[in-house]
């Protein structure tokens, strides 16, 4: 019996969305304006859920991988937007641990907070900083199933020395949630109906 490979394949367009030299990386703000828009395309594009992340080397402010949304996509529940990233940055970087010696210092940014499976990523990626645009409770908000997660994860992460930083420019975050809901966009949700 012969067995199919997995193999993600970010949207074309994330190519052309990373090259323009006139990022600006060095506030935190920036940085996740960058994903905030990732995530709008994806949605406007068809080409996955309403959810982007990014990897970026914190010492030189420059972005390391990009990852976007790409469940209904590539017909795969785990590639979520963390997962993809977090994965890219690894091959990049030549290594499975972010935070490995001779890493440079490595920050997640996320789009919305981590749904139950991309928290249990997080720790065993190596980045030592998370930050979050929109909360879990905006992705549940538009039927978004974000899974049993600790109420104290934030500080559970903390405590691994991953520092977290929630609701940068929440507020655009949500408005890509809500737009893609209003536009009819699938709610993958497993337990529908559970």
């Amino acid at each position: 019996m012969s067995f199919p490979s997995l193999h993600l394949v970010l949207p074309a367009w994330v190519e052309d969305a990373c090259r323009p030299p006139d990022h600006d990386f060095s506030t935190t703000e920036a940085r996740m304006q960058f994903v905030i828009e990732l995530a709008r395309r994806n949605v406007e594009a068809g080409t996955g859920g309403p959810f982007a992340a990014a990897v970026f080397d914190l010492d030189q402010h420059r972005l390391i991988a990009p990852g976007v949304n790409l469940v209904t996509s590539q017909r795969c529940s785990v590639a979520h937007a963390e997962i993809v990233a977090i994965s890219l940055a690894q091959q990049q970087q030549g290594h499975y641990d972010l935070g490995h010696q001779g890493q440079p210092i490595c920050e997640l940014v996320s789009s919305t907070e981590p749904c139950a499976m991309c928290l249990g990523a997080i720790p065993w990626s190596g980045v030592r900083a998370l930050v979050c645009g929109a909360r879990g409770d905006d992705a549940c908000a538009i039927g978004m199933d974000e899974g049993a997660k600790p109420s104290a994860w934030v500080a559970e992460l903390e405590q691994r020395g991953i520092r977290v930083t929630r609701d940068v420019c929440r507020a655009v975050a949500v408005e890509v949630l809500q737009d893609y809901k209003r536009a009819g966009g699938t709610i993958y949700n497993a337990r529908q109906g559970v």
